[in-house]
């Protein structure tokens, strides 16, 4: 597969380096494959034709990540209690979830980046996998767990834009 123009990618041992201009993603590749770097192009070998596939498919996110990124959008919803979610570091605090006094804490993953701006959450970063982790880790921090979800509805959804 190409190697798109502005990217640049390395080997060393068992990790594939992309970098671009939206950041640096490293994946690891299982033992019995094999990818190399010809020049303005990337070569996987493997015994089995799934985890070939496997392999060039995630080769392609991280190429899409490095060069245009990843964004998604979500949107706080609650129906008494105004949420607000403030960053810190790599800390990502959830406070006046259903009007508890304590924070709830959750943590960005890889150089992901999280913007809120009242009710609308932004998350976006290079690698792919990282971003839903860190959705899928804002979504369990927001977790009902003594309350019926069928009438407390309050937390984060994906929105289209």
């Amino acid at each position: 597969m190409e190697i798109p123009k502005g990217i640049t990618v390395r080997i060393e041992g068992h990790k594939i380096i992309a970098k671009g201009p939206q950041g640096e993603v490293q994946k690891s590749f299982p033992k019995g494959t094999d990818v190399k770097v010809n020049g303005s192009s990337v070569e996987v070998h493997a015994t089995d034709k799934a985890i070939k596939g496997t392999l060039e498919s995630i080769i392609s996110s991280m190429f899409h990540g490095t060069s245009s990124g990843y964004t998604r959008n979500l949107k706080l919803l609650y129906a008494h209690f105004p949420i607000t979610i403030e960053v810190k570091g790599s800390d990502v605090l959830v406070k006046n979830f259903l009007g508890e006094k304590q924070a709830r804490k959750t943590v960005l993953i890889g150089s992901t980046k999280v913007l809120a701006k009242g009710q609308s959450v932004t998350v976006s970063g290079p690698d792919k996998e990282a971003v839903g982790q860190t959705i899928a880790n804002l979504r369990t921090a927001m977790r009902i767990k003594d309350k019926d979800g069928r009438v407390f509805q309050d937390g984060i959804y994906e929105v289209e834009v």
